[in-house]
């Protein structure tokens, strides 16, 4: 895929190969890699808790955030990376969106 701004407007819970669980900001691109990384293997499952969320000033800063910071995989990707939240801005706005979403 030719790497472009992706629009975030969906909540997902992914679930580790280890059980845990944790939540996703993304998009149906991202839930359908998520569901394809499943089916390889590299998570146990992935399952859609909220759509089309608001635009948000906490869901612009986070998608800005991913769209700087991670590439979005091709369709041959061979592992699963989960997006990281640091401490400050971006881990705020996150936790704000669950908040918006109760979520969480």
């Amino acid at each position: 895929m030719t790497q472009s701004y992706q629009d975030l407007n969906l909540i997902e819970e992914i679930t580790r190969l280890d059980g845990s669980k944790y939540y996703e900001v993304a998009n149906i691109f991202m839930n359908g890699r998520a569901e394809l990384a499943a089916i390889r293997g590299f998570i146990k499952q992935v399952k859609i808790l909220q759509l089309n969320i608001p635009k948000s000033t906490a869901v612009k800063v986070y998608e800005q955030y991913v769209n700087d910071t991670y590439t979005f995989p091709a369709e041959d990707f061979d592992h699963w990376e989960e997006w990281q939240k640091p401490a400050g801005k971006i881990e705020t706005a996150f936790q704000q969106i669950l908040k918006e979403n109760h979520i969480g």
